[in-house]
């Protein structure tokens, strides 16, 4: 008796789904959303869903929403809603209800789920680099959120390429920045007189190399040959009582970027740097050395 009730269910809740999509398939949207009966209306919600058409899922669960919380249809239809909003790329509303979601039902069952397309939604909408990169700060702390509480999930693979990938995204704006100060060079400020632009390139650089020490590799490449010649540059307008020490500075740079970088695309601009701060700091001793003779 009870296989018998079950079968019947079944058949009766698949019977529900193909008139809904039949209703769907006959244009009738706009009597679906007039309709009172909402169990029947859910149903063609998730037709719609199913059939790829989002907007129109989305429009007719935002009406069942209210009316469906506190039912076994409830939960349901929120994560249903959300992942509506998220195919049809409404990334922003998708996030927000996603987190409702999980905040609503935080021992649902698709609560995993929830929070992982919520930082991916996130994720969707952060800028190009050049832009503020507010929106990348807070999908990388949505992601590490969701491994902090499932550190075990299957989707840690793909959680963990999206925080790489967001990494990716603010160590290309620091670059951007960084080239901009070099860029820059002496036009605001007196680099004269401390060279701003340049050490403001160095700061960027390095802070985003201590940062973000598992960026990729290219990445790594071109921050460490920028705080070279930003070093050089620096060196060079210097006034003469930090002249030398700053050449010095250059060459121990140099040093550290061939150890690092050994097979760079920059070796040789890396080594002409070097062999133009050597001949400085050997004139600079020969000059001294002349002086002290004479005395």
């Amino acid at each position: 008796m009870r296989v018998r009730v079950h079968i019947k269910q079944i058949s009766q809740a698949f019977l529900t789904i193909l008139l809904a999509m039949s209703m769907v398939s006959c244009g009738e949207f706009p009597l679906l959303q007039k309709s009172s009966d909402f169990e029947y209306k859910y149903e063609a919600a998730k037709a719609y869903y199913m059939e790829g058409k989002y907007s129109k899922a989305s429009s007719l669960l935002y009406d069942l929403l209210s009316v469906l919380k506190g039912t076994s249809y409830g939960e349901e239809s929120l994560y249903l809603l959300a992942m509506s909003e998220f195919c049809g790329k409404n990334y922003d509303m998708a996030h927000k209800d996603f987190k409702k979601y999980y905040q609503s039902y935080p021992k649902g069952t698709y609560v995993e789920q929830a929070r992982y397309y919520s930082a991916l939604a996130l994720f969707k909408q952060t800028p190009e680099p050049r832009l503020d990169q507010s929106s990348t700060i807070e999908a990388m702390g949505e992601f590490q959120n969701f491994l902090d509480q499932y550190p075990y999930t299957p989707l840690k693979p793909k959680a963990q390429e999206m925080i790489f990938a967001l990494q990716d995204k603010l160590v290309e704006k620091e670059c951007l920045s960084a080239k901009l100060y070099y860029d820059l060079g002496s036009y605001i400020g007196n680099s004269t007189y401390g060279g701003s632009n340049y050490e403001a390139c160095v700061v960027t650089a390095q802070n985003a190399l201590r940062d973000y020490p598992y960026c990729a590799a290219e990445k790594r490449e071109l921050l460490s040959i920028m705080i070279l010649r930003a070093k050089y540059q620096l060196a060079t307008k210097s006034v003469e009582e930090k002249r030398v020490e700053r050449f010095r500075d250059t060459i121990d740079e140099y040093y550290g970027f061939i150890n690092d970088f050994p097979e760079s695309k920059y070796v040789k601009e890396a080594k002409d740097i070097f062999h133009q701060a050597e001949k400085a700091v050997k004139r600079k001793h020969l000059d001294l050395t002349q002086d002290d003779e004479n005395k």
